[in-house]
């Protein structure tokens, strides 16, 4: 896992994390930016998952398990879609707006977690 798109997306993931809780709160119903905010992280994950995938093809190893790194990203790819999900079926409430930012910050810890297991923490 590169330190730069690790850095990338756990600031991307935080910032639009805490910005669409917020608007949440404040009442705001979900939009097609905020879908759109949340898809983002979805590919940022991708690129996660095919940066792993080639540093162990090129003999790298996390310094942790790497198969339970495997497991947290392809976990964590399952969670945006179930969000826009909900949002799309729950369009008329701000909590669906609350929930699609709780993945951002819920990403976040994971790729924490993620980097612990990857160099070692």
């Amino acid at each position: 896992m590169p330190e730069l798109l690790y850095q990338i997306a756990l600031w991307f993931d935080l910032i639009t994390g805490v910005g669409i809780t917020v608007l949440g709160l404040f009442g705001r119903k979900p939009a097609d930016l905020m879908a759109a905010l949340v898809g983002l992280t979805e590919l940022l994950l991708l690129v996660q998952l095919v940066a792993g995938f080639v540093s162990v093809a090129q003999g790298g190893q996390a310094k942790g398990d790497t198969v339970e790194y495997f497991i947290y990203v392809i976990v964590a790819l399952l969670i945006p879609p179930a969000a826009i999900l909900w949002a799309i079926l729950d369009r008329a409430s701000r909590w669906s707006t609350v929930v699609l930012g709780v993945v951002g910050i819920t990403l976040a810890i994971m790729l924490v977690r993620m980097h612990q297991i990857w160099f070692g923490a």
